[in-house]
Protein backbone atom coordinates (compact mmCIF):
# COMPACT_ATOMS: atom_id res chain seq x y z
CA UNK A 1 0.00 0.00 0.00
CA UNK A 2 0.83 3.56 -0.91
CA UNK A 3 -1.60 6.03 0.58
CA UNK A 4 -3.52 4.97 3.85
CA UNK A 5 -5.84 7.01 5.81
CA UNK A 6 -6.59 6.58 9.54
CA UNK A 7 -9.56 7.75 10.64
CA UNK A 8 -11.09 8.42 14.29
CA UNK A 9 -13.28 11.52 15.24
CA UNK A 10 -13.44 10.25 18.79
CA UNK A 11 -12.51 11.39 21.70
CA UNK A 12 -8.95 12.69 22.59
CA UNK A 13 -8.07 9.19 24.14
CA UNK A 14 -9.32 7.21 21.20
CA UNK A 15 -7.17 9.01 18.91
CA UNK A 16 -3.47 8.71 21.22
CA UNK A 17 -5.03 4.99 21.47
CA UNK A 18 -5.08 4.62 17.67
CA UNK A 19 -1.64 6.18 16.78
CA UNK A 20 -0.70 2.83 17.84
CA UNK A 21 -1.96 1.78 14.58
CA UNK A 22 0.14 4.50 12.58
CA UNK A 23 2.82 3.03 14.39
CA UNK A 24 2.32 -0.37 13.01
CA UNK A 25 1.47 0.45 9.45
CA UNK A 26 4.59 2.77 9.55
CA UNK A 27 6.67 -0.62 10.50
CA UNK A 28 4.83 -2.73 7.82
CA UNK A 29 4.72 -0.39 5.26
CA UNK A 30 7.68 1.75 5.57
CA UNK A 31 7.38 4.24 2.62
CA UNK A 32 3.35 4.37 2.60
CA UNK A 33 1.99 7.91 3.10
CA UNK A 34 -0.19 7.65 6.20
CA UNK A 35 -2.69 10.48 6.73
CA UNK A 36 -5.22 10.53 9.32
CA UNK A 37 -8.51 12.60 10.18
CA UNK A 38 -9.14 13.75 13.70
CA UNK A 39 -12.23 15.95 15.00
CA UNK A 40 -11.07 19.61 15.50
CA UNK A 41 -9.01 20.11 18.56
CA UNK A 42 -7.73 16.87 18.90
CA UNK A 43 -5.38 17.49 16.14
CA UNK A 44 -2.35 18.85 18.45
CA UNK A 45 -2.05 15.08 19.73
CA UNK A 46 -0.55 14.43 16.11
CA UNK A 47 1.80 16.82 15.80
CA UNK A 48 5.73 16.16 14.75
CA UNK A 49 4.87 12.73 14.55
CA UNK A 50 7.24 11.29 11.90
CA UNK A 51 5.26 8.84 10.76
CA UNK A 52 2.23 10.82 9.87
CA UNK A 53 2.34 13.10 6.43
CA UNK A 54 -1.19 15.31 6.75
CA UNK A 55 -3.62 15.45 9.59
CA UNK A 56 -7.46 16.37 8.32
CA UNK A 57 -10.05 17.74 11.15
CA UNK A 58 -13.67 17.60 11.16
CA UNK A 59 -15.13 20.67 12.48
CA UNK A 60 -18.87 19.80 13.28
CA UNK A 61 -18.98 23.63 14.22
CA UNK A 62 -19.38 23.66 10.30
CA UNK A 63 -22.35 21.46 9.83
CA UNK A 64 -21.69 17.79 10.02
CA UNK A 65 -22.68 17.26 6.45
CA UNK A 66 -21.13 20.40 4.92
CA UNK A 67 -17.91 18.90 6.89
CA UNK A 68 -18.40 15.91 5.23
CA UNK A 69 -19.06 17.06 1.71
CA UNK A 70 -15.70 18.69 2.52
CA UNK A 71 -13.39 16.16 3.58
CA UNK A 72 -15.11 13.83 0.86
CA UNK A 73 -13.97 15.91 -1.78
CA UNK A 74 -10.72 16.45 -0.72
CA UNK A 75 -10.26 12.65 -0.04
CA UNK A 76 -10.89 11.33 -3.32
CA UNK A 77 -8.71 13.74 -4.67
CA UNK A 78 -5.52 10.88 -2.91
CA UNK A 79 -6.94 7.88 -4.12
CA UNK A 80 -6.49 6.20 -1.05
CA UNK A 81 -5.25 2.32 -1.51
CA UNK A 82 -6.77 1.57 2.36
CA UNK A 83 -9.18 3.66 4.76
CA UNK A 84 -9.10 1.78 8.59
CA UNK A 85 -11.89 3.93 10.46
CA UNK A 86 -11.92 3.36 13.55
CA UNK A 87 -14.81 5.38 14.59
CA UNK A 88 -17.99 3.49 15.22
CA UNK A 89 -20.33 6.11 14.10
CA UNK A 90 -22.22 7.53 11.09
CA UNK A 91 -20.07 10.61 10.41
CA UNK A 92 -16.87 9.02 9.90
CA UNK A 93 -18.59 5.66 8.29
CA UNK A 94 -20.38 8.09 5.26
CA UNK A 95 -16.97 9.55 4.95
CA UNK A 96 -14.77 6.03 4.56
CA UNK A 97 -17.97 4.90 2.07
CA UNK A 98 -17.38 8.10 -0.39
CA UNK A 99 -13.64 8.04 0.42
CA UNK A 100 -12.96 6.18 -3.12
CA UNK A 101 -10.11 4.21 -1.92
CA UNK A 102 -9.74 0.99 -2.75
CA UNK A 103 -10.20 -1.19 0.23
CA UNK A 104 -12.48 -0.10 3.82
CA UNK A 105 -11.74 -1.75 6.76
CA UNK A 106 -14.21 -0.84 9.68
CA UNK A 107 -16.39 -2.11 12.90
CA UNK A 108 -19.47 -3.69 12.65
CA UNK A 109 -21.04 -1.34 14.84
CA UNK A 110 -20.45 1.66 12.54
CA UNK A 111 -24.06 2.24 10.63
CA UNK A 112 -22.16 2.20 7.11
CA UNK A 113 -20.35 -0.84 7.61
CA UNK A 114 -22.19 -2.86 5.14
CA UNK A 115 -20.36 -1.11 2.77
CA UNK A 116 -16.78 -1.82 3.64
CA UNK A 117 -14.62 -4.12 2.05
CA UNK A 118 -14.35 -5.82 5.52
CA UNK A 119 -15.75 -5.45 9.30
CA UNK A 120 -14.90 -6.44 12.31
CA UNK A 121 -16.78 -7.39 15.50
CA UNK A 122 -16.17 -4.49 18.68
CA UNK A 123 -16.64 -6.27 22.03
CA UNK A 124 -16.44 -4.07 24.96
CA UNK A 125 -16.28 -5.72 28.54
CA UNK A 126 -14.27 -8.96 27.87
CA UNK A 127 -10.75 -7.53 28.99
CA UNK A 128 -9.65 -6.74 25.35
CA UNK A 129 -7.95 -3.32 25.18
CA UNK A 130 -8.68 -0.96 22.61
CA UNK A 131 -5.25 -0.98 21.01
CA UNK A 132 -5.89 -5.06 20.34
CA UNK A 133 -9.63 -4.21 18.91
CA UNK A 134 -7.64 -1.77 16.73
CA UNK A 135 -5.39 -4.30 15.12
CA UNK A 136 -7.89 -6.47 14.35
CA UNK A 137 -8.49 -4.10 10.97
CA UNK A 138 -4.60 -4.20 10.80
CA UNK A 139 -4.12 -8.13 11.59
CA UNK A 140 -3.74 -9.10 8.00
CA UNK A 141 -1.08 -7.11 7.10
CA UNK A 142 0.93 -8.43 9.71
CA UNK A 143 0.19 -6.05 12.62
CA UNK A 144 1.12 -7.17 16.20
CA UNK A 145 -1.04 -6.43 18.95
CA UNK A 146 1.80 -5.28 21.12
CA UNK A 147 1.91 -1.87 19.80
CA UNK A 148 2.40 0.86 21.67
CA UNK A 149 0.44 4.51 20.96
CA UNK A 150 2.81 7.48 20.85
CA UNK A 151 3.34 11.35 21.34
CA UNK A 152 6.10 13.36 20.15
CA UNK A 153 6.47 16.32 22.14
CA UNK A 154 8.49 18.99 20.11
CA UNK A 155 12.30 20.64 21.49
CA UNK A 156 10.34 23.46 22.88
CA UNK A 157 7.56 21.25 24.80
CA UNK A 158 10.45 19.86 26.45
CA UNK A 159 12.34 22.69 27.15
CA UNK A 160 9.16 24.16 28.44
CA UNK A 161 8.64 21.04 30.80
CA UNK A 162 12.63 21.31 31.87
CA UNK A 163 11.50 24.27 33.71
CA UNK A 164 9.22 22.29 35.91
CA UNK A 165 12.09 19.48 36.26
CA UNK A 166 15.04 20.74 38.66
CA UNK A 167 13.63 18.26 41.38
CA UNK A 168 11.35 15.27 41.46
CA UNK A 169 7.94 15.54 41.21
CA UNK A 170 4.77 13.84 40.68
CA UNK A 171 1.97 14.76 37.98
CA UNK A 172 -1.88 14.55 39.22
CA UNK A 173 -4.63 15.15 36.38
CA UNK A 174 -7.71 15.05 38.86
CA UNK A 175 -9.99 16.19 36.09
CA UNK A 176 -12.82 14.61 33.83
CA UNK A 177 -15.89 14.73 31.53
CA UNK A 178 -17.37 12.66 33.47
CA UNK A 179 -18.21 13.52 37.53
CA UNK A 180 -18.52 9.83 38.22
CA UNK A 181 -15.14 8.60 36.84
CA UNK A 182 -13.28 11.36 38.31
CA UNK A 183 -12.04 10.58 41.82
CA UNK A 184 -13.57 12.55 44.53
CA UNK A 185 -11.75 15.90 45.84
CA UNK A 186 -11.31 14.49 49.52
CA UNK A 187 -9.87 11.42 47.71
CA UNK A 188 -6.92 13.67 46.02
CA UNK A 189 -6.69 15.67 49.10
CA UNK A 190 -5.81 12.17 51.07
CA UNK A 191 -3.42 11.27 47.93
CA UNK A 192 -1.71 14.61 48.38
CA UNK A 193 -1.03 14.57 52.13
CA UNK A 194 0.67 11.01 51.44
CA UNK A 195 3.21 12.01 48.93
CA UNK A 196 6.47 13.23 50.01
CA UNK A 197 6.08 16.86 50.91
CA UNK A 198 9.65 17.54 49.78
CA UNK A 199 8.65 16.87 46.29
CA UNK A 200 6.69 18.98 44.40
CA UNK A 201 2.91 18.37 42.66
CA UNK A 202 2.04 19.35 39.69
CA UNK A 203 -1.81 19.41 38.94
CA UNK A 204 -2.70 18.94 35.19
CA UNK A 205 -5.88 19.80 33.24
CA UNK A 206 -7.75 22.11 30.29
CA UNK A 207 -8.48 25.70 31.47
CA UNK A 208 -11.91 24.31 32.89
CA UNK A 209 -10.08 22.60 35.61
CA UNK A 210 -8.39 25.04 37.15
CA UNK A 211 -10.83 25.41 39.75
CA UNK A 212 -10.73 21.94 40.59
CA UNK A 213 -7.01 21.94 41.01
CA UNK A 214 -7.40 25.23 42.73
CA UNK A 215 -9.96 23.77 45.42
CA UNK A 216 -7.82 20.51 45.79
CA UNK A 217 -4.87 22.26 46.33
CA UNK A 218 -6.37 24.61 48.76
CA UNK A 219 -8.19 21.66 51.14
CA UNK A 220 -4.63 19.53 50.97
CA UNK A 221 -3.04 22.37 52.72
CA UNK A 222 0.10 21.56 51.35
CA UNK A 223 2.85 24.06 49.72
CA UNK A 224 4.37 21.61 47.35
CA UNK A 225 1.61 21.67 45.13
CA UNK A 226 1.27 23.97 41.53
CA UNK A 227 -1.22 24.20 39.79
CA UNK A 228 -0.94 24.00 35.80
CA UNK A 229 -4.41 23.75 34.23
CA UNK A 230 -4.52 25.23 31.64
CA UNK A 231 -1.18 26.93 31.50
CA UNK A 232 0.74 23.61 29.35
CA UNK A 233 -0.39 21.99 25.90
CA UNK A 234 -1.00 18.61 25.70
CA UNK A 235 1.96 17.85 23.86
CA UNK A 236 3.97 20.21 27.52
CA UNK A 237 1.87 17.72 29.57
CA UNK A 238 3.03 14.83 27.64
CA UNK A 239 6.36 16.23 28.06
CA UNK A 240 6.18 16.51 31.79
CA UNK A 241 4.51 13.75 32.64
CA UNK A 242 7.56 11.52 30.86
CA UNK A 243 9.58 12.47 33.66
CA UNK A 244 7.06 12.50 36.89
CA UNK A 245 8.07 10.09 39.39
CA UNK A 246 4.58 8.94 39.11
CA UNK A 247 1.28 10.28 37.27
CA UNK A 248 -1.61 9.81 38.80
CA UNK A 249 -4.84 9.95 36.61
CA UNK A 250 -8.51 9.00 36.31
CA UNK A 251 -9.51 6.43 33.50
CA UNK A 252 -9.42 9.66 30.92
CA UNK A 253 -7.23 11.47 28.34
CA UNK A 254 -4.22 11.87 30.87
CA UNK A 255 -4.30 7.87 31.31
CA UNK A 256 -3.63 7.45 27.74
CA UNK A 257 -1.09 10.13 27.76
CA UNK A 258 0.77 8.67 29.84
CA UNK A 259 0.77 5.36 27.73
CA UNK A 260 2.37 6.99 25.32
CA UNK A 261 4.89 8.44 26.98
CA UNK A 262 5.46 4.93 28.84
CA UNK A 263 5.93 6.72 31.66
CA UNK A 264 4.93 5.59 35.25
CA UNK A 265 1.02 5.76 36.23
CA UNK A 266 -1.73 5.11 38.62
CA UNK A 267 -5.12 4.76 37.04
CA UNK A 268 -8.14 5.17 39.37
CA UNK A 269 -11.37 3.61 37.86
CA UNK A 270 -14.07 4.77 39.30
CA UNK A 271 -17.58 3.97 37.97
CA UNK A 272 -16.00 2.17 34.85
CA UNK A 273 -13.74 -0.80 34.82
CA UNK A 274 -10.41 -1.60 32.97
CA UNK A 275 -12.22 -4.47 31.41
CA UNK A 276 -13.47 -1.89 28.81
CA UNK A 277 -10.40 -1.97 27.43
CA UNK A 278 -9.35 1.45 28.12
CA UNK A 279 -6.79 0.50 30.77
CA UNK A 280 -3.08 2.32 31.06
CA UNK A 281 -0.16 0.41 28.73
CA UNK A 282 3.01 1.89 30.53
CA UNK A 283 5.55 -0.75 32.15
CA UNK A 284 5.22 0.97 34.98
CA UNK A 285 0.99 1.20 35.80
CA UNK A 286 -1.30 0.55 38.35
CA UNK A 287 -4.44 0.27 38.45
CA UNK A 288 -6.61 0.93 41.57
CA UNK A 289 -11.01 0.63 42.12
CA UNK A 290 -13.42 -0.56 44.22
CA UNK A 291 -14.47 -3.87 43.44
CA UNK A 292 -17.35 -6.08 44.21
CA UNK A 293 -20.02 -3.45 43.80
CA UNK A 294 -23.31 -4.34 42.58
CA UNK A 295 -23.78 -1.70 40.63
CA UNK A 296 -20.63 -1.03 39.13
CA UNK A 297 -19.57 -0.65 36.13
CA UNK A 298 -22.71 2.07 35.87
CA UNK A 299 -22.20 2.74 31.64
CA UNK A 300 -19.23 2.86 29.04
CA UNK A 301 -18.73 6.78 29.80
CA UNK A 302 -20.02 7.45 33.46
CA UNK A 303 -22.47 10.19 34.40
CA UNK A 304 -22.65 13.29 35.21
CA UNK A 305 -23.60 11.75 38.74
CA UNK A 306 -23.73 8.93 40.42
CA UNK A 307 -27.20 7.02 39.41
CA UNK A 308 -27.58 5.48 43.19
CA UNK A 309 -26.21 8.70 44.81
CA UNK A 310 -23.94 7.31 47.07
CA UNK A 311 -20.96 6.94 44.61
CA UNK A 312 -19.55 3.98 46.57
CA UNK A 313 -16.97 3.39 43.68
CA UNK A 314 -15.24 6.60 44.38
CA UNK A 315 -13.62 5.35 47.92
CA UNK A 316 -10.80 3.82 46.12
CA UNK A 317 -8.19 2.88 48.74
CA UNK A 318 -4.92 4.82 48.34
Amino acid sequence: MNRILIIQTAFLGDVILATAAVNELHRIYPSASIDFLVKKGNESLLANNPKINKVYTLDKQFGKLREIRRLTHEIRAINYDCVFNFHRFGSSGMITLLSGAKQKFGFKKNPFSRFFTKRFEHSIGDGTHEVERNMLLLKEFGAQSTARPELFPSESDYALAAAYQANAYFCMAPASVWFTKQLPVHKWVELIQQLDRSKTIYLLGAPSDAQLCDEIIAKSECSNCVNLAGKLSLLQSAALMSKAERNFVNDSGPLHIASAMNAPVTAFFCSTVPDFGFGPLSDDSVIKEVKDLDCKPCGLHGFMECPKGHFKCGEIEL
